[in-house]
């Protein structure tokens, strides 16, 4: 049987998109299979906004022409300490990056960075050296603004703060258990994300109001999940970390797994990685509320679970939160950020 030559062309389109359409199909279907295949930690997913929540950005590692720095080495470093994570997350130690390179790639972005501080009860009393020694030393030279949670708002402090950086004054309530007020703090950080930061920043930093900075903490800290290894554990095996070990626990970790241990005083990263971390932990102290448990270490155990399965991209060494009551040890060149001596039962409303 013969076509008419009118007739042809139409064939020939049929036929084409006979064959659009199998590619369609089989296309969708394999898409869905890849998608289905990919294993993702269901409270991450759960805690996904469903909507960007963020502002857009797009970042390149962008060095200014002619600018004068010292040529890196593949061969010369330091080799005291490890630099980088069996995951290939670097690991930020004194001598690991140059400053002024790493400034002239990050300034350019007009970044924001948001850092919450909790200052309830006489813990307000840690408030003016923790912003007056951050603004000599935390961030210096990019937008930062600062997140005070109290219940003494009329006690916060006047600091002057440099060009670039603002201060939010966000009233909590109080507690007459500091673990509850450590519990909480994973709530309050995600709802003031959702309410106010996500539209402010494009980093942040969870910082303990009880600290000082004492040297440059900057751009080298930027990442998109970022830890730090708690100073007392950084030389200890997973047999020593004080993870939460009771199986009933949302926060357990067993005796054979854990990385490091991270400490509760620092969580950083961007914006929507940091909501997450803290939605996943807030969900797991409900569970464990609602079954009569209280984690180990409250909201350091559970950030410890979570970094355990959900790996940071960049890992802050101790110089990033040593502690003012321990001499410093040759691995650490400089501190950079400290929790102050204190006398607890003065400041803790129960000991």
């Amino acid at each position: 049987m013969r076509f008419s030559t009118n007739f042809k062309p139409y064939v020939l389109l049929l036929v084409v998109g006979i064959f659009l359409l199998l590619g369609y199909v089989y296309f969708n279907f394999f898409s869905e299979r890849l998608n289905r295949d990919i294993p993702v930690d269901e409270d991450v997913k759960s805690s996904s906004p469903s909507k960007p929540m963020v502002r857009s950005r797009v970042w390149n590692m962008v060095s200014p022409e002619k600018l004068l720095y010292k040529q890196p080495s593949v061969l010369v470093g330091r080799t005291d300490v490890v630099t980088v994570t069996p995951w290939l997350a670097s690991i930020i130690w004194e001598g690991t990056f140059d400053p002024v390179l790493v400034d002239n790639i990050y300034k350019p972005m007009n970044l924001t960075i948001a850092t919450t501080v909790f200052a309830v009860g006489k813990y307000v009393s840690f408030l003016r050296d923790f912003l007056e020694t951050a603004e000599m030393h935390f961030m210096v030279g990019f937008n930062v603004r600062y997140y005070v949670f109290t219940d003494r708002p009329q006690d916060v402090p006047s600091v002057n703060l440099t060009q670039g950086r603002h201060l939010s004054v966000i009233q909590v309530p109080g507690s007459n258990r500091w673990q509850e007020i450590s519990a909480r703090r994973m709530e309050i950080i995600q709802t003031t994300i959702e309410s106010q930061i996500r539209r402010e920043a494009d980093y942040i930093f969870c910082l303990d109001v009880d600290s000082k900075f004492h040297a440059r903490w900057g751009a080298e800290s930027l990442g998109r999940l970022v830890a730090v290894i708690h100073p007392g554990y950084y030389d200890q095996t997973r047999a020593n970390f004080p993870y939460e070990r009771r199986p009933a626990s949302m926060a357990y970790i067993p005796m054979d797994e854990g990385d490091y241990y991270y400490g509760g005083a620092m969580i950083g990263g961007f914006v929507e990685d940091v909501y997450t971390l803290t939605t996943v932990c807030r969900n797991r102290f409900a569970v464990d509320a609602g079954n009569s448990i209280e984690a180990a270490w409250q909201e350091e155990s559970h950030l410890n679970r979570y970094l355990l399965y959900n790996k940071p991209s960049k890992v802050l060494s101790p110089e990033y939160l040593w502690q003012d009551f321990k001499a410093k040890t040759k691995e650490v060149k400089v501190i950079r950020f400290s929790g102050v001596i204190k006398n607890y039962a003065e400041v803790r409303p129960n000991v």
